[in-house]
């Protein structure tokens, strides 16, 4: 038995030929996606003023990405049994460049916003079918450390999007940001091309279209709704309209995905207390890192009055340290599990977001490193874990939902959380009268309460949860 033990651990669901190599498109084409997911970030004040338009606005460039994200998310299970790996990956790099090149060459607000929707469906596709692949090719006894790498890809694009759009913009206009994503799209293709297999099984089921146009509609409508609320305030009879209808078809959704016999996405995964405690984490981790990250960039430029180019330069060494700790908690999955890194990933998050509501107008620029470095020690330190512990606990064609789900939850949270803090930020600039930097301050200390709550509630669900193994 510990035979049979030993040699289930040391092979993959999957067989392929060279699985680092079959990963490496998927890999890439994630990393511009989460790139480009935050790298707007630290250019929003200075495309508020090259496209003359306002801060709820141009937020729509960071939730209109992740909105299309989140509604192509939870297609990707049907997509997968109807298409191979391959052609999967392939439309989906295919389609980033096309949408990287209209948001390059945007003449306005809303070319630019096609254009990064269309980008959006990319990182729908890509997104889910990394952690997918990840769990088939490789083995059990290596899956941390796999998992660690995909971990490492997502948090460590959005930590290191700054730096480099703040260097772009120091010499190049904001196009060049797009432009950036070209070359490796390319590279990404070529290995698209020439190494990745399907790992999944075609099957081609039922398409129901009920199930599409509710979760369409509903994940629409809630993110809709919350972004609508930093420019016409929560009490807005539309915001308020939306909100509700969103949460009725959601409601209608996911009571059809668990009474069908072929569902979209198979929710009752959320019955095994593993993968749900898991997701909790990861989507609330994912929010932190969301909200935090569209918050600093700005408080640097607006709060402190640093250039551009400097607000990329004071990020990267957050930047570097999110790589090495993201590169580490996979192996240290491996051996220590997912309880006591959660805990601690989550309580070091929790100072740091608690380090950002003490700055002020005057805040050294060291004082500032030190809190990105607190949190890119961090929020990395629960991810992949808590990915890992969650998906660890699916067998067989259920691994591929979870994925699904956990990146799903991930998109809608991170535009919600992104949405809510411009609303924050706007209601504590509003209610200051100090000077524009000062009521910007304090405006960024109101939207920094959101990322301290989401870090309270992670913290108590793992400290709650009874499904880690060690």
């Amino acid at each position: 038995m510990e035979q049979q033990a030993t040699m289930s651990a040391s092979r993959p669901r999957v067989v392929v030929k060279h699985p680092a190599l079959a990963m490496a498109s998927m890999l890439i084409g994630a990393f511009v996606g989460m790139f480009s997911e935050t790298s707007l970030n630290i250019a929003l004040p200075k495309l508020m003023v090259s496209l003359s338009i306002s801060t709820a606005t141009v937020q729509w460039l960071v939730t209109g990405y992740m909105l299309v994200i989140g509604i192509v998310l939870p297609l990707n299970s049907l997509i997968t049994k109807w298409f191979t790996t391959r052609q999967v990956v392939i439309f989906g790099l295919l389609d980033f460049l096309v949408g990287a090149v209209i948001a390059a060459l945007a003449p306005s607000f809303p070319i630019l916003l096609f254009g990064r929707m269309i980008q959006g469906i990319a990182t729908g596709l890509i997104l889910p079918l990394m952690f997918t692949v990840a769990m088939q090719v490789f083995a059990p006894a290596k899956l941390g450390a796999a998992m660690g790498a995909c971990a490492m890809v997502i948090m460590f694009a959005p930590a290191i999007g700054p730096t480099l759009t703040g260097l772009i913009l120091a010499k190049l206009s904001w196009h060049w940001i797009f432009w950036a994503f070209v070359p490796f799209l390319l590279i990404a293709l070529v290995f698209a091309l020439t190494s990745l297999e399907n790992v999944g099984n075609i099957s081609k089921p039922k398409i129901d279209v009920l199930s599409i146009l509710t979760s369409v509609v509903g994940f629409a409508s809630i993110v809709t709704a919350v972004s609508f609320a930093s420019s016409k305030g929560w009490g807005s009879p539309l915001v308020l309209g939306l909100l509700l209808f969103g949460i009725i078809v959601l409601v209608v959704y996911a009571y059809r995905q668990v009474h069908i016999a072929e569902p979209i996405l198979n929710l009752k995964i959320f019955a095994n207390p593993a993968f749900r405690a898991g997701a909790l984490m990861v989507m609330l981790d994912f929010g932190i890192i969301l909200s935090a990250m569209y918050i600093l960039p700005m408080y640097m430029q607006k709060g402190l009055l640093l250039p551009v180019a400097m607000t990329g330069i004071i990020m990267l060494p957050g930047g570097i340290v999110n790589a090495l700790v993201s590169a580490v908690s996979g192996n240290l999955f491996d051996n220590f599990g997912a309880k006591w890194l959660t805990r601690l990933g989550f309580l070091i998050a929790l100072i740091g977001a608690i380090m950002l509501l003490t700055t002020s107008t005057h805040t050294a620029v060291a004082f500032v490193i030190a809190d990105h470095v607190v949190l890119m020690i961090g929020c990395p330190l629960a991810m992949s874990p808590a990915q890992t512990h969650a998906l660890s606990a699916l067998k067989g064609p259920a691994s591929g939902d979870g994925s699904t789900i956990m990146n799903t939850l991930q998109q809608i949270i991170g535009a919600i959380s992104t949405a809510l803090a411009t609303s924050l930020l706007g209601i504590g600039e509003a209610a200051s009268h100090a000077s524009a930097q000062g009521a910007f301050t304090a405006g960024v200390h109101m939207a920094v309460y959101l990322p301290v709550v989401l870090s309270v509630v992670a913290l108590l669900i793992a400290f709650t949860t009874r499904s880690f193994k060690k």
